[in-house]
């Protein structure tokens, strides 16, 4: 019941936001993470581990309660071939704050964040974690020039099962090749009490509808457990 409870809240989240808020015309940037957009992202994905693979799709939806407030919740439904299984993997739910803005002409945004991951997964069935992830942290944006900007990032993780605790660095450099398109590269190290995890996203965008829609395609690379996630969609603005 609690993991229909999770959908049901993630549903009425969208719902509402979706008929409340209007379209303000106003030209978007997606090519930078520190911007807050209301948006909704529907990904087909595919992990290739060590004696399993998973297939399924990820629903994120990001609502922007005002320009310097968002609210994202990520629902995973998930196929392992190893246990031959399907169903819920974990949910995800984070808020965004951006207190600072346009500091400088180099330091465009301030913006700290908590970040939460539900065991709404069954590890019994390869689709979870079993154990709360809760976050906080914050990132800074930065931009170098028309076409780089980066977006370092500091962030504290502790996993309530093992009572383990880390931090986590990420160095997000945003590429724009034109007005439309552009790509996401970002190393990614947490250090554990019990491990270091270095992982990776590269994901390459294009606008095809400014303001409206965008397709995207991923590699998500976890070096440390030796896994790769790849994905590709699409995300409608509003």
């Amino acid at each position: 019941m609690r993991y229909v409870k999770v959908i049901t809240c993630c549903f009425v989240l969208f719902s509402t936001a979706l008929f409340s808020q209007e379209n303000n015309n106003q030209d978007i940037d997606p090519s930078k993470p520190t911007n807050l957009y209301t948006q909704l992202n529907t990904l087909a994905e595919f992990t290739s581990g060590e004696g399993y693979n998973m297939y399924g799709t990820r629903i994120n939806y990001q609502y922007a309660i005002n320009p310097d407030n968002l609210i994202l919740a990520e629902v995973p439904l998930l196929y392992n071939d190893a246990t031959n299984k399907f169903g819920l993997s974990d949910v995800r739910v984070r808020y965004f704050y951006a207190a600072k803005r346009n500091l400088s002409p180099t330091v465009i945004a301030v913006v700290p964040f908590a970040d939460i991951t539900i065991p709404t997964g069954s590890a019994e069935n390869g689709l979870g974690g079993d154990t709360w992830s809760i976050g906080v942290g914050g990132v800074v944006g930065l931009a170098l020039n028309q076409k780089v900007s980066l977006f370092p990032g500091l962030n504290y993780v502790y996993l309530t099962e093992s009572g383990s605790s880390g931090f986590g660095l990420q160095t997000n450099l945003s590429y724009k090749f034109d007005q439309r398109s552009f790509v996401f590269v970002n190393p990614i190290v947490t250090f554990f009490d019990f491990d270091t995890v270095w992982q990776g996203e590269f994901n390459f965008n294009h606008i095809v509808t400014p303001n409206k829609f965008k397709v995207n395609a991923g590699w998500y690379p976890n070096f440390t457990s030796k896994s790769d996630t790849f994905r590709v969609g699409c995300t409608f603005y509003f």
